[in-house]
């Protein structure tokens, strides 16, 4: 049985850091792409940043130079690290596996597997 369980969410001032984590179970993040997405209120989830089986980095343009994911492999685990956060970064936020066996889809259709969530807060 599959479990992706996102962790280290909470509420933050606007310029400060966070990183959230993604445990899985039931799989190994090194043999699957993983991904990040969010969703805000009223809109519709969305790609933020991906790690491909072979390692490959991919990040949405609105978090490049902010957001970092990374994984590892022998806590199974992947994170993605937010600094610089902004108000616009208010979401619930999704780790999600693919069997995608080149890069990282960046669409939630493309993705079997998902957690629960993890509500990131950014106030001004």
């Amino acid at each position: 049985q599959v479990q992706l369980v996102e962790s280290g969410g909470g509420l933050v001032q606007a310029g400060d850091s966070l990183r959230i984590s993604c445990a899985a179970s039931g799989l190994p993040v090194n043999n699957y792409g993983m991904g990040w997405f969010r969703q805000a209120p009223g809109k519709e989830r969305e790609f933020v940043a991906g790690i491909s089986r072979n390692g490959g980095i991919f990040n949405a343009n609105s978090v490049k130079g902010r957001f970092t994911i990374s994984r590892d492999n022998a806590k199974n685990t992947v994170y993605l690290q937010m600094n610089s956060l902004k108000p616009e970064d208010t979401a619930v936020y999704y780790c999600a596996a693919t069997n995608a066996r080149i890069g990282v889809p960046g669409t939630a259709e493309r993705y079997a597997y998902w957690g629960q969530g993890t509500q990131v807060t950014v106030s001004s």
